[in-house]
């Protein structure tokens, strides 16, 4: 026989070789079946059984003295019941017996044409059969033969199965049979048949997990930007690959790595990395997914997360959002005493570093609230390494604009450095989304590549908003408008330390009415001039309507705003006051957030409030006083202004001059379409 035709699937069965697995399902419906026999039989096995006869039948049985005793059902048939004596000495009524010979009161059937005719036809086989006892005996026991009946007929009503309620029992039957199977699925298999919805499974950890099965396909080549990060994400990667490396000189894996930093950089996407480079099992989950309504159940998912991660050891457990759980316990005074995060929190606690041994199991963690985490948590030993994730530099951007522009097809005039210094404060998600913004600009416009305006014009749109130029404004308002945002191009120009103007529009973009965009610098630290100048420059929009108009208008809510917690942090916070003096009331800890009250006394209140106050006061004079200065040169900005509706750092240094302190190299660096937007809405 050929090779080929020995490995040919059997085709038996239509080549379906399938074994067939037991299922509980069988036995459930096995025994509804046997519960509705005995229901409907009336008996079950080995009950009472009829069988039909003939008159001719029952009128021997009758004169034989063989019968026990009569039934007539519904004046419709007679059942002839048998003595015990007769069925088990008479040879013609062995089916009356069971199968080990005793008898089962079954019975004979005779179904008669008229209840008249058939007690007619018994009285006559009685009075026959009385006759025949009467030979050979006494008048008067003649006499009492034939004064006793033979078999008194007992008259019997039966009603049928659904008369007798027999459909409510069949409903009350199906009723409990669809209650049985749901509890059986609800309690065993989940609501749709799958064990992760079970009841049961509410203590099971929801982490997915990541193995040589289901691989991530993000490595650290795809992470642009975070080098230092990477750094100590990838030896952490090497302690699971080698860490014989490591312990042979004494030292210990870490056993976790508490990645911290503002939304969007990139946190989760450098979790995946390791996901991704690691080759060992990867669980991840939300921290949020360990909360539910029911006491226990966040702590139960912990332990069984665990038990998984040390099964599958050496593995990484990752945790998004930690803060849902790793909030400071006790912080909240309107909390019961049994709080279902902290039980959770617990439970985490004890199982980072308990008696129990997680050798080979490394945690990792993201937040971007780190300042309320539990001080438990994060001492050495449970997270010994925190990871900081920062906002990229003008590098960084620079890096993660290139991966974020390959898939896109660009114009020539696309300068990735351009585009990384027009973007300072980004984060690697407001990049992206710059990116894709863009394409869609450039699809909208029916262009068959992205341009550098597209690019441009996405920042705009995603710092400022939409443009909305079929707002109808008044030209009294447009007036007022565009004299608020030349104040505000005039201050900043000629003030040292506020930040370089790029862009002035007056046309409504979002919410606001008019904008203005500046270039921040990229810096660490701020002083006291550099904070007390951007604070001019902010009032210099109101400074402006109050100068040329004599009055003012709510335009300069967003800037009042801005000023005033500005200068409340410079008085309260960073001891910049000389009244107050070198105090800080900032709590980083988090803790004043559930306290009713402040942490200084109501006359040192009053003394920063004083302080504040003058302080908003000398800006808003010195804006006022370079206005009036400027007057000629603010009339021709605003002029302008109402004219073209959009100016740029040009069309200001036209009017002004070159800047008296720009600082070297700011020049090459300004340009449109820069972040620092300025929004003073609610006109």
């Amino acid at each position: 026989m050929d090779k080929q035709t020995n490995q040919k699937p059997s085709l038996k069965n239509g080549g379906n070789n399938r074994k067939v697995r037991f299922n509980i399902y069988w036995v459930y419906g096995l025994l509804l079946l046997v519960f509705l026999y005995l229901q409907f039989s009336g008996g079950g096995f080995g009950g009472p059984r009829s069988f039909d006869t003939t008159w001719h039948a029952v009128d021997k049985m009758i004169k034989q003295d063989d019968v026990a005793k009569i039934l007539v059902v519904n004046n419709a048939f007679a059942e002839v019941y048998i003595k015990t004596e007769s069925v088990y000495q008479k040879p013609e009524y062995e089916k009356l017996r069971n199968a080990d010979g005793h008898t089962n009161s079954s019975y004979y059937v005779y179904k008669f044409l008229t209840i008249e005719d058939f007690q007619k036809k018994l009285e006559q086989a009685q009075q026959e059969a009385k006759m025949a006892d009467t030979v050979g005996k006494s008048p008067l026991q003649k006499q009492q033969i034939m004064q006793t009946p033979v078999v008194e007929p007992e008259p019997v009503v039966r009603k049928s199965f659904w008369e007798d309620g027999g459909f409510s029992m069949l409903l009350w039957i199906l009723f409990s049979v669809l209650m049985m199977v749901m509890i059986f699925r609800m309690f065993n298999r989940g609501p749709m048949g799958g064990g992760a919805g079970s009841v049961f499974s509410f203590g099971k950890s929801k982490a997915q997990l990541y193995d040589k099965d289901t691989r991530v396909n993000v490595t650290f080549k795809d992470v642009a930007g975070l080098d230092e990060a990477k750094e100590e994400i990838m030896e952490i990667v090497d302690f699971l690959k080698n860490p014989k490396r490591y312990t042979s000189l004494g030292g210990k894996i870490p056993k976790g790595a508490l990645l911290v930093g503002p939304p969007g950089t990139g946190k989760t996407l450098l979790a995946k990395a390791v996901a991704g480079e690691a080759q060992v099992p990867f669980f991840s989950m939300s921290g949020s997914d360990f909360v539910e309504m029911f006491v226990g159940v966040g702590a139960s998912r912990v332990r069984d997360l665990f038990r998984n991660a040390k099964e599958k050891a050496p593995c990484i457990i990752f945790i998004d959002e930690i803060d849902a759980i790793g909030r400071a316990r006790g912080k909240n005074a309107f909390t019961g005493a049994n709080d279902e995060r902290e039980n959770t929190l617990n439970q985490l606690l004890t199982e980072m570093d308990g008696f129990g041994s997680n050798s080979g199991v490394i945690i990792l963690a993201a937040t971007n609230r780190a300042e309320i985490l539990d001080k438990a948590l994060l001492r050495a030993g449970r997270f010994d390494r925190q990871i900081s994730v920062d906002l990229p530099e003008m590098e960084e951007r620079k890096a993660i604009f290139n991966v974020h522009l390959k898939p896109l097809k660009l114009a020539k005039d696309v300068d990735v450095v351009f585009l990384a210094k027009q973007t300072p404060g980004f984060s690697g998600a407001d990049i992206a989304n710059v990116c894709n913004e863009a394409a869609l600009i450039a699809a909208r416009r029916n262009k068959k590549e992205v341009e550098m305006k597209d690019f441009l014009d996405a920042v705009d749109r995603i710092v400022g908003g939409l443009e909305r130029r079929s707002k109808i404004i008044s030209p009294e308002e447009k007036k007022v408008i565009a004299y608020h945002e030349a104040g505000h191009a005039s201050v900043s120009w000629m003030l040292r330390y506020a930040n370089p103007l790029v862009k002035v529009t007056i046309v409504p973009r979002g919410k606001s009415l008019g904008a203005a965009w500046y270039l921040p610098e990229e810096r660490q630290i701020t002083t006291l001039e550099q904070m007390h100048d951007e604070m001019v420059a902010t009032l210099g929009g109101r400074a402006s309507e109050d100068v040329v108009f004599g009055r003012i208008s709510t335009g300069a809510l967003n800037d009042l705003e801005k000023v005033t917690k500005q200068a409340y942090a410079m008085v309260a916070y960073f001891g910049m006051n000389k009244e107050v003096g070198t105090l800080s009331y900032y709590d980083s800890t988090g803790e004043q957030e559930y306290s009713f009250g402040k942490p200084y006394s109501e006359k040192t209140s009053e003394l920063i409030d004083k302080e504040v106050r003058k302080m908003i006061d000398s800006a808003y004079e010195e804006a006022k006083e370079i206005l009036r200065m400027n007057r000629d040169k603010l009339d021709k900005l605003a002029h302008l202004l109402m004219d073209k509706e959009v100016m740029f750092r040009e069309d200001v240094e036209a009017v002004f001059g070159p800047r008296p302190f720009s600082t070297e190299g700011a020049a090459e660096e300004m340009s449109p379409g820069e972040a620092g937007l300025e929004q003073p809405s609610d006109l």
